[in-house]
C-alpha cells in the first residue's frame, strides 16, 4: 500500500512541477473556466503517461512549495466529470489526505490519474477550448497538439514507480499514523481504531451523542492509516457508525426544518469493503428524500432571503432581525433549493465571501455544508 502523505512529500521534493505531476493552490470546479482548466491537466496527464500514474497535488502555494491545504472534498462523482467531457477518460481518483501541522478542517488534495495508454482528448467545446482539443506536457505546461500529430510516448514510467516504491507504507509509518491520530484528538471525541482483514487499520473520532434512543456522533474524522487517507469528515453533521469483520459503514444525516422545527433526514451511505487481496472499495447509496412545504410558506422565506442577500451586495447595513436571518440564510436557501428554487445556490454563493468574513464562523461552516449537500443532490 502506498502511504499517501509521504508521496506527496516525495512528489513535492521534485525540482518543479513536470510531465507527470502538477501543483495546485485551489481547484475551482464550479465554474466553466475552472472546471475547463482541470480537464485540461487531467488530458495532459494522461496524454503523457500512457504507462504510468500521474498526479495533480492540490493545496500546495506554487512559488515555495509551501503547504496550505483546502477544505476536505468529498464528491465521489468528479469521475463522471471527467467521462463526461472527455473522449478516452482516465480513471482518477481523489483523495483527502491529512497533513498534522495543517488545522482539524484542512487537508491536501490528491488527483491520481491512472494509465488508459490511449489518446485523450476534449468530447465537446468546454470554454475556450475546442472538441477534438487535446493536450501534452511539455515540463510543467499543459500544451495544445495536433491529433493527427501526437504519439503516445513512455517517458516517466521508471521515475514514477521510483517515486511510488519509496513512499511505500511500513509498521512504523502505520503505528505513527494511529499514534498522531489519537493524540491530535480530544478524549471527549472518544478516538479509537480497528484492524480489517489484518491489514487495513482504520482509525475515528467523534463526539457521541443520543438522539431518541440512537446513537450519532459528530465532528466524525475517519482515516485510513495504512494509506494516511481521510475517507470521511464532518464538521456540523451528524452520522451513525457501525460494522463488521469486512466493512465499515457510515450513514450520515442532515438536520432540516424551518425556525425550531428540525428533522434528521438520511443523506448518504458510505460503506468501506475491505477484501483478502490487500485491497479496498468505497461504494456510496444516496439515501435523500428533501421535505416538502408550503409553497406560500417558501416563496415567504426565498423572497425574505433574496432581501438580505441584495443588502449584503449592496453594502446596506443590516437589521438585527436580519443579522440573525443571517445565521439560517444557508439552510433557508438549502430548503428552498430542494423546494424547486433552483436558483437558491447562486443566490447563496453571493454571500460567501461576507459569511466568510464573520467573526463567529459557524455561519460560513454552515455555507459549505449546504453548498456541499447541493452537490450531492444534483448528482444523486
Amino acid at each position: 500500500m502506498i502511504n499517501k502523505r509521504l508521496l506527496i512529500k516525495n512528489l513535492l521534493s521534485q525540482n518543479d512541477e513536470n510531465s507527470f505531476y502538477d501543483k495546485k493552490q485551489k481547484l475551482s470546479l464550479s465554474n466553466k473556466e475552472g472546471k475547463a482548466k482541470f480537464l485540461k491537466h487531467i488530458c495532459a496527464l494522461s496524454n503523457s503517461n500512457p504507462e504510468n500514474n500521474s498526479y495533480i497535488v492540490i493545496g500546495i502555494e506554487d512559488e515555495e512549495n509551501k503547504i496550505l491545504g483546502v477544505d476536505f472534498y468529498d464528491d465521489s462523482k468528479i469521475q463522471n466529470l471527467v467521462n463526461a467531457y472527455l473522449v478516452n477518460p482516465p480513471k482518477i481518483q481523489y483523495e483527502n489526505v491529512p497533513f498534522p501541522r495543517l488545522p482539524r478542517h484542512k487537508v491536501v488534495g490528491l488527483v491520481t490519474i491512472h494509465p488508459n495508454n490511449q489518446i485523450t482528448s476534449f468530447l465537446k467545446n468546454t470554454w475556450k477550448y475546442k472538441k477534438g482539443t487535446l493536450f501534452h506536457r511539455k515540463g510543467s505546461n499543459s500544451m495544445p497538439f495536433l491529433k493527427t500529430t501526437f504519439e503516445l510516448k513512455n517517458t516517466n514510467k521508471s521515475i514514477v514507480e521510483s517515486i511510488e516504491n519509496n513512499a511505500r507504507n511500513n509498521i512504523e509509518l502505520t503505528l505513527n499514523g494511529v499514534f498522531d491520530f489519537i493524540n491530535n484528538h480530544k478524549p471527549a471525541n472518544n478516538p479509537q481504531y480497528k484492524v480489517f482483514n489484518e491489514q487495513f487499520v482504520l482509525c475515528w473520532a467523534g463526539e457521541k451523542k443520543i438522539i431518541n434512543q440512537e446513537e450519532y456522533f459528530s465532528r466524525v474524522d475517519i482515516e485510513l492509516i495504512n494509506e494516511q487517507v481521510r475517507l470521511f469528515f464532518s464538521a456540523l453533521d451528524d452520522v451513525q457508525i457501525s460494522y463488521n469483520s469486512h466493512s465499515f459503514i457510515i450513514t450520515e444525516f442532515i438536520l432540516l426544518g424551518i425556525d425550531a422545527s428540525e428533522t434528521y433526514y438520511p443523506l448518504e451511505k458510505t460503506i468501506i469493503n475491505f477484501k483478502d487481496n490487500g485491497k479496498h472499495d468505497i461504494v456510496t447509496e444516496f439515501l435523500f428524500k428533501p421535505p416538502k412545504y408550503d409553497e406560500i410558506v417558501m416563496n415567504h422565506i426565498y423572497t425574505n432571503s433574496n432581501k438580505i442577500i441584495s443588502k449584503i451586495i449592496n453594502e446596506t447595513p443590516l437589521s438585527v432581525l436580519e443579522h440573525e436571518d443571517v445565521f439560517r440564510l444557508p439552510t433557508n436557501y438549502l430548503i428552498c433549493f430542494l423546494n424547486g428554487f433552483l436558483d437558491a445556490a447562486n443566490q447563496l454563493k453571493k454571500a460567501k465571501n461576507y459569511m466568510r468574513n464573520l467573526e463567529d464562523k459557524t455561519t460560513y461552516i454552515k455555507y459549505k455544508e449546504a453548498i456541499r449537500v447541493i452537490r450531492k443532490v444534483k448528482y444523486g
